[in-house]
């Protein structure tokens, strides 16, 4: 049997088969210590730097192992990634008969009972809705895996996707007339019999806080958990360990109480009163909290006087829906259903608006016609340990950014892995020939009302140096839009904003155009895979500090102050350094890429922190002087007419 260099090596398969494919001595090691993680159930961290290739660095010990390996990624853009290209690619390579399978989350499945009563209620907003819905029963009739991805004519957070699939408060299991039929029971099946599994963090959370998202057998059935993405894994955690319950939630019990009362209890008009007047109570509370859309710690409208009278007559509805919903609940399962909802959501809703218990955050967020509340926990490490205690296996978290400088310290207290090994590979780019990184001079403090437009105004001549092919990344969305109003005009290439499009259809359309500037927030810092010339300027206007006003954030610093800690340097510094790590690792994806990264902050060469970030990025040329931009993007025009005139 060949070693794992061998198998990624020169002469390996994975030279033959993958077009570009060159060995790296980086992901070879990494093999070696994920194979060894997998032999001996250790619990490996591992920051693989850009262009390590991680991915076939975990794979090929996996897919070699012989175990059942649950490998879960960020988002189902990398869940899709892995499964539909890379996993195949890795299995043909090595010649290995093992079953994969790709579970996703249930909102990703299309309910056949949901469209059945969306269709016979025929309650649409619109003649686009009606048709969207037909649409969608047309490929109902045709889809094997019913993933809701592959139903391309609409995008996968069009309003009607709610309406046809299920969730855990109104899936009737296997009492439902429909379950021979249902593509989440088949798609968990195949999860269970599949060698390689591929998740996402949310399903993975949901199924360890035993959420019926999951379905509570994908934890004990596995041998080995390979965790992509992992410096996500602390939000996550986070966000399924705590209580939530959401306007939409009322809302939605309210119609399919209404629903199945057509359907099962005709003879019951109060009951379609009583939901009625939940939606109005829905509706009010919404009022009540205030016009803005906002996210705060509860206490700040916990004294209001109309909220109060709002909750108590949203709790009276709830209670009086459950009294009409209770002897009714023998009719059919769907009423059944709507009754067991009512009596949970009332008993969250009641816990939710009372005193929060210790240790856990007591958060509210208004959306335009929603609200959520939320109890989330204000550390996750002694519940993430516990389900590693409990599930003893090999553990390994891999991300390009997990590391501040050196030590993994943060990232592993979060998770409670602080006797984890902890390795890290440095990127096999040639940073220092292949970037340059500017940090213009005169840029005001970020704190000032013009910040944003001297933003501009410093990124401009580097966007014409560059002849555009930029990413200008934003740490807010106030940030985004002023931007994008103030460069309309500014230049003759091709602007795309975040938010004019999905995600997916800007960068196909960044990578087409070849010379175009984009402007994105949050989710374009990571993620995102845009290699050669398309992108060869990455300008982020500061360092990406959480909002000071986050409620959990402020709570978590309240924490610490507490404490006798330094929640700046113990946490938020740290969160700065990992976040900034993901938006510069958007410049290089690719050994012949080159580029500049321009870094606006001047508290990165004012502040003494500033070192800490300085410390933690790749080893690139640095500068303060425009000239020397301009000519690195002279030269590279040289090198392309060189390459051109020497083409035979």
């Amino acid at each position: 049997m060949h070693s794992l260099s061998e198998l990624l090596g020169d002469h390996g398969p994975f030279a033959q088969l993958v077009e570009g494919f060159a060995p790296r001595a980086q992901q070879q090691q990494m093999a070696e210590a994920v194979a060894d993680a997998l032999t001996n159930e250790q619990v490996l961290v591992a920051e693989a730097g850009t262009g390590t290739g991680k991915t076939f660095a975990y794979l090929v010990p996996a897919l070699l192992s012989g175990q059942k390996v649950i490998i879960s990624t960020g988002t189902k853009n990398l869940q899709d990634q892995l499964f539909h290209k890379d996993l195949p690619i890795v299995r043909k390579a090595l010649g290995v008969p093992v079953e994969l399978a790709l579970l996703k989350g249930r909102a990703n499945y299309l309910c056949p009972h949901r469209l059945e009563l969306s269709l016979s209620e025929g309650h649409f907003n619109s003649r686009k809705q009606a048709s969207n819905i037909q649409g969608i029963s047309r490929w109902a009739a045709q889809t094997r895996s019913g993933d809701i991805a592959e139903h391309s004519a609409l995008s996968e957070d069009a309003p009607e996707w709610p309406m046809v699939t299920s969730t855990p408060d109104n899936c009737l299991g296997m009492e439902c007339e429909r379950v021979d039929d249902c593509f989440l029971l088949k798609a968990r099946r195949k999860a269970q019999e599949a060698d390689i599994l591929v998740v996402n963090h949310h399903l993975l959370f949901a199924d360890m806080a035993l959420r019926d998202e999951g379905f509570g057998e994908l934890l004990p059935g596995a041998n080995a958990f390979i965790l992509d993405e992992a410096h996500q894994l602390p939000e996550t955690a986070s966000n399924f360990f705590g209580i939530t319950v959401s306007g939409n939630q009322l809302l939605e019990l309210a119609r399919d109480s209404i629903a199945e009362e057509i359907k099962e209890a005709g003879d019951q008009p109060e009951l379609h009163r009583s939901a009625d007047q939940l939606q109005k109570a829905v509706r009010d509370l919404r009022l009540s909290m205030g016009t803005a859309l906002r996210r705060g710690p509860w206490r700040e409208i916990a004294a209001n006087g109309d909220l109060d009278t709002a909750i108590d007559e949203l709790a009276e509805q709830l209670s009086e829906l459950n009294a009409y919903l209770e002897p009714l609940a023998a009719r059919g399962k769907g009423l059944d259903n709507c009754y067991r909802r009512c009596r949970e959501l009332s008993e969250r809703f009641e816990s939710l608006t009372a005193n929060p218990p210790e240790g856990y955050i007591h958060w509210f967020e208004t959306h335009t016609r929603s609200f959520t509340i939320n109890l989330t926990p204000m550390d996750v490490a002694k519940v993430f340990r516990q389900q590693v205690d409990m599930h003893k296996r090999a553990w390994i978290l891999t991300s390009a950014t997990l590391a501040v400088g050196e030590s993994f310290n943060h990232f592993i207290s979060r998770l409670g892995l602080d006797e984890s090994r902890c390795e890290q590979w440095d990127s096999p780019f040639d940073f220092a020939q292949q970037t340059l990184f500017y940090v213009p001079q005169g840029m005001p403090d970020p704190r000032e009302a013009a910040y944003t437009q001297s933003v501009v105004e410093q990124a401009l001549p580097v966007l014409k140096a560059s002849q555009g092919r930029a990413f200008l990344l934003f740490t807010s969305h106030r940030a985004l839009k002023e931007a994008a109003e103030l460069l309309e005009g500014q230049f003759d290439y091709p602007m795309l904003v975040q938010g004019d499009a999905p995600r997916p259809q800007l960068l196909e359309r960044f990578r087409e155009l070849g010379n175009a500037v984009l402007l994105g927030t949050g989710s374009f810092w990571e993620g995102v895979d845009v290699r050669g010339e398309a992108l060869s300027c990455v300008i982020i206007d500061k360092l990406p500090f959480a909002s000071p006003g986050d409620p959990i954030l402020q709570a978590r610093i309240d924490a610490l102050r507490e404490q006798g800690g330094n929640p700046f340097m113990e946490y938020q510094l740290p969160q700065a350094v990992i976040t900034l790590k993901q938006g510069v690792g958007r410049l290089i994806r690719d050994v012949n890429d080159r580029g500049v990264l321009m870094i606006c902050d001047p508290r990165l060469i004012d502040k003494s922190y500033g070192k800490v970030f300085l410390e933690s990025l790749p080893p690139m040329g640095r500068t303060r002087s425009l000239k020397k931009v301009q000519y690195f993007f002279e030269q590279e025009s040289e090198l392309e007419a060189l390459g051109a005139s020497e083409t035979p």
